[in-house]
């Protein structure tokens, strides 16, 4: 596993154009010659595989400024060659990662997508923000929102549990994206198996209950988009009738 992300980081360096500090010197310019030092095939087609990936580095180091150190690259590209185990902790792993992909430039498609869904976002906060000084809202610790629209008596679902429920999702303008009651007939899943904000919601709930629920962007879908209706950022409202814990 650790020899793994050995080769994601190489290969995140460049397929993300993460790379840094323009080397002091140009990339020789092949010779018309043949090589004095490359006799053998494999020689040369390993020199070759190396070379090429030394110019895309290269090239991604003209146009970004992040600071690369040749000689930790060449020692990571050496060790996972040879077997070695990744020096980095899973946690050093994990940050490096982050921060290569923040780094990573963005087309212009992931431009208006991170536009779209700052405009969404602000809506969803600000709607959450109103909605919650109602006196029959209630808000828990992960900021999700949810109005008791009818008390259960039955049992109470776990995370692990399986639920019949009935329900209704729109967004905050209204819109209505996905319903059971348009169908006549209820859902059956697993309630560790849906978007955050379902899994927390549901397990507040008894047999024959039936809220509302208010779920913050980043308890729902994040900040990418849904099919045709559910744009990036979006806060979304279920109301969700559970029926039955399987």
């Amino acid at each position: 596993m650790k020899q793994f992300f050995a080769v994601v980081v190489v290969l995140c360096l460049v397929s993300f154009g993460v790379v840094a500090q323009q080397p002091k010197t140009e990339p020789a310019k092949p010779k018309k010659t043949k090589s004095s030092i490359l006799k053998t095939n494999e020689e040369k087609m390993s020199y070759l595989s190396g070379y090429d990936l030394g110019l895309k580095v290269s090239a991604n180091v003209k146009t970004n400024k992040f600071p690369l150190r040749n000689s930790s690259f060449v020692l990571g590209i050496k060790e996972a060659l040879e077997g070695k185990e990744n020096q980095m902790s899973p946690e050093e792993i994990k940050e490096c990662m982050d921060i290569f992909q923040k780094m990573a430039p963005k087309s212009n498609d992931d431009q208006k997508l991170a536009a779209i869904s700052e405009k969404y976002k602000k809506e969803g906060a600000e709607f959450l923000a109103a909605n919650g000084k109602k006196d029959s809202v209630k808000t828990t610790a992960s900021g999700l929102q949810y109005k008791i629209l009818r008390e259960g008596t039955g049992a109470v679902p776990a995370e692990t549990s399986s639920v019949t429920v009935h329900y209704r999702g729109q967004l905050i303008n209204g819109v209505v994206f996905d319903e059971s009651y348009a169908r006549k007939e209820p859902s059956t899943f697993k309630v560790n198996q849906v978007i955050k904000g379902w899994t927390e919601g549901v397990m507040l709930m008894k047999e024959g209950a039936k809220f509302e629920f208010y779920i913050p962007y980043n308890l729902a879908y994040g900040e990418q988009p849904v099919g045709q209706f559910i744009p990036p950022g979006s806060t979304l409202i279920f109301v969700v009738e559970l029926i039955k814990v399987n």
